[in-house]
């Protein structure tokens, strides 16, 4: 095995951190500001078949996904590269495709203007994304890690960790100053501004990472004539690799990531959407408190150096197991308490023979599903009850005039007050510290994992071994959540049923963490 080269400055530290965060972070925001216009509604509007509200969502968080989707692709493609030729360079080539990628978003034209061409290209541009994606994150925290002196490797990554984070309120930050600044034109085209300020981030994140050596692990194996032959190949055959890439896969990836996008993605919708939340106020909220929250992170990676990386990620999924519904109920009552009050005091009951409701049909089947349809774009919570006669009642009363404008004046009048709200300051707090506790358990599950996935895996097969569970675990059990939530929910009408999604994979990623996962701290083990 090759040795290490010599051990960096406290000055190097500081730049391989600093710049390989920063390309984090700007990568990061090139792919979640489409989730969080997504959030909004305007991704859907713009690019998307008009006709059906909750269809246009659904196509926008497909989409989200699809970029997901590609991201496994992108980490065997990158992951060889990068074992092959290079941390450096690798990671160079990423940051260059996302950024373009997603200036591209903001060219498109709406499907108002070129049709179906529309969708299609968003889609090629979300693939690219993906692919870009698939390779910067094992590429940035390998280089970190290989870099980092014996027993700090936990703390140094964690920057790379709570720059993920750092990309989603980078992402809210521009999305609000550019509303701010474009209020008049924001909903025909200043929404495309945020898409477009990618190309000043490549340029800034180029201009860093050129500055950068190669790693010293991997310049020591390319000497010793170490390097692996073919690393896709190499990650499956490696002894004992198996294992190592089925516990990375099912307990680190997929777990850390569902918590991470419901503390984030899924409580920005949930705000925005069932809690009738002003846009503006939600996303102040959210990104705030992951402003603090990334605290969580850089603490956790320091304490995984002491204590092990083991510990904090599988009390991080017990936690999650016990608080996720508890919180997510905090949240709702604070958020809307006049609305929280309605759903109480006048639920929303529809019968009808079949009320089969399907979310991506552009026109329901029966009566039944039209009107579950209507109170699902209205973000009302409802139940059904099988009985041969289409009927609605709301707290108990018949409601007669079964047409959207007579379903909503009953809704009115039973005090369902829709209109887009802001939360008192005291309630405001509340939702904060509920946002905090999530944030919390979303540090101790992915602070330590940058050191974790370094150290689990040999260094000649680093990047395509880490990269490649990552990012299927990330790509499709993370990028499918918002699509798998919104759809539970708009089948159910309950606004938290999306959260069955995110319990059952973090269950699952308990079970295979505390069976599988061996502690993988010691001194430098990335940088052997």
């Amino acid at each position: 095995m090759a040795s290490a080269a010599a051990e960096p400055s406290a000055k190097d530290m500081r730049l391989v951190i600093s710049a390989s965060s920063l390309g984090t972070v700007f990568e990061w925001y090139d792919f979640f500001i489409y989730g969080t216009l997504a959030a909004s509604g305007i991704i859907g509007r713009t690019f998307f078949p008009a006709g059906n509200e909750v269809l246009q969502t659904l196509l926008a968080w497909a989409g989200f996904a699809v970029g997901f989707g590609f991201r496994p692709l992108g980490a065997v493609l990158f992951g060889y590269l990068g074992d092959k030729l290079g941390r450096k360079y690798t990671f160079l080539v990423t940051i260059t495709l996302m950024g373009v990628a997603t200036a591209g978003v903001g060219l498109v034209p709406s499907y108002a203007a070129i049709g179906m061409t529309a969708p299609v290209l968003i889609i090629l541009l979300r693939i690219c994304q993906g692919l870009a994606l698939g390779g910067e994150y094992g590429g940035a925290a390998i280089y970190v890690a290989e870099h980092s002196p014996p027993g700090r490797a936990g703390f140094h990554t964690s920057f790379i960790q709570a720059s993920v984070v750092g990309g989603f309120i980078l992402s809210l930050a521009v999305v609000l100053i550019s509303k701010l600044a474009l209020a008049d034109v924001w909903a025909s085209w200043g929404w495309r501004v945020p898409f477009l300020f990618s190309i000043l981030l490549l340029a800034v994140s180029l201009w860093m990472r050129l500055k950068l050596s190669e790693s010293p692990v991997f310049k020591a194996m390319k000497e010793a004539g170490e390097t692996a032959a073919n690393p896709f190949l190499e990650s499956f055959t490696y002894p004992g690799n198996g294992k190592r890439l089925f516990v990375a896969l099912f307990g680190i990836s997929a777990g850390l990531t569902v918590i991470w996008y419901t503390s984030m993605f899924s409580v920005l919708s949930f705000l925005q959407g069932p809690m009738r939340l002003d846009p503006t106020a939600a996303q102040l909220i959210t990104g705030g408190s992951a402003i603090v929250g990334l605290f969580f992170f850089l603490f956790f990676g320091h304490l995984s150096d002491r204590i092990g990386r083991k510990i904090p990620i599988v009390v991080g999924y017990a936690l999650t197991l016990l608080l996720l519904f508890p919180l997510f109920w905090v949240i709702g009552s604070a958020a809307n308490p006049e609305l929280a009050k309605a759903a109480r005091r006048a639920p929303v009951v529809v019968s009808g023979p079949h009320c089969a409701y399907d979310p991506f049909a552009a026109k329901q089947a029966d009566e039944c599903g039209k009107l579950l349809d209507h109170f699902s774009k209205k973000g009302v919570a409802y139940r059904t009850i099988a009985e041969q006669v289409t009927t609605v009642s709301i707290g108990g009363q018949p409601v007669n005039d079964l047409s959207p404008a007579g379903l909503d004046a009953a809704l009115a009048a039973a005090g369902w007050d829709l209109e887009p709200t802001v939360p008192p300051v005291a309630n405001i707090a509340i939702i904060v510290l509920a946002i905090l506790a999530l944030m919390a358990l979303s540090g101790a599950t992915y602070g330590p994992v940058a050191a974790l996935l370094s150290e689990m895996f040999p260094s000649k097969i680093r990047y395509s071994s880490m990269s490649i569970p990552y990012h299927i675990g990330t790509g499709y059990f993370g990028g499918f959540l918002p699509l798998i939530s919104q759809y539970i929910v708009a089948r159910t009408g309950d606004p938290y049923a999306g959260l069955w999604y995110t319990f059952a994979v973090v269950a699952m990623a308990l079970a295979v963490t505390a069976w599988g996962l061996k502690e993988t701290v010691a001194q430098g083990a990335a940088r052997r």
